[in-house]
């Protein structure tokens, strides 16, 4: 295929799989769940971060770690005990364990009360087209407070080269805004003409099937590869040909 018919057989794909549908089968369900601003946020983020592996593990654990927070997690947040931490024990996900768990509410609730809130930390600054800085500077904010050196794995850093596939996937879902209803949409700080592809195994078999990606490793610099491809296609909203790569190499085994 030349770049016209790779294009059009990809906005197709886009077209399929882009709708309400895609949403019962991902993690993306979880923030669907709310409607107040902070607490769709705070359900995205957990839930991104521990979308890994089996798929229905993955939505199965983010319901868990909803209920284990009374189904409000921005008063959880906010408002959380000792005790009610206590409640976490026995909590695990792959090598995501209560301990981390523990971490992640008590670092949410410094972002919430002394950095404005998750919109905020990840916003790019300056005239920035890229997340690449700004997830940096929020695993900074992140870990500020004391925390035990096991959990640092659980937010990536580009700038160390990882391609940060589960903060770019949570950050489609805040910022990424379309008419068919499956990410929220809700920053509306931010720019989605800026976002990255969530680039993981499927993702990145497909693109590199395709020819728009040679790097072999999926890393910030393959990011930065399709980056140029995907803003070509559209450079308004080049993250939509996420649903087209991730949905071929999942649902049609491409």
């Amino acid at each position: 295929m030349n770049k016209t018919e790779l294009k059009e057989f990809l906005d197709e794909k886009v077209v399929r799989y882009n709708n309400p549908d895609f949403i019962d089968s991902d993690p993306i369900q979880i923030p669907h769940l709310f409607s107040l601003k902070e607490d769709v946020e705070i359900a995205g983020f957990l839930a991104a971060t521990i979308a890994w592996g089996n798929r229905k593990m993955i939505i199965n654990n983010s319901h868990k770690m909803m209920s284990l927070m009374g189904n409000s997690p921005y008063d959880f947040v906010l408002n959380h005990t000792e005790e009610d931490l206590a409640s976490f024990d026995g909590f695990v996900h792959r090598t995501f364990n209560a301990e981390d768990f523990k971490f992640f509410i008590q670092s949410l609730k410094n972002i919430y009360q002394n950095h404005g809130g998750l919109e905020a930390v990840l916003q790019p600054k300056g005239n920035a087209d890229n997340y690449q800085h700004a997830i940096h500077h929020f695993k900074q904010v992140f870990f500020e407070i004391l925390h035990q050196p096991r959990t640092l794995k659980h937010v990536s850093d580009p700038l160390k080269g990882s391609a940060s596939k589960r903060i770019n996937m949570f950050l489609r879902w805040m910022v990424r805004d379309n008419a068919t209803g499956v990410d929220l949409g809700i920053w509306k700080k931010h720019s989605q003409a800026n976002l990255h592809l969530p680039l993981d195994v499927h993702t990145g078999n497909v693109a590199r099937k395709l020819r728009i990606l040679t790097r072999k490793q999926n890393d910030w610099k393959a990011i930065q590869e399709l980056d140029l491809t995907l803003r070509k296609f559209d450079k308004k909203d080049p993250v939509k040909y996420d649903f087209a790569l991730f949905s071929l190499g999942v649902f049609e085994k491409f």
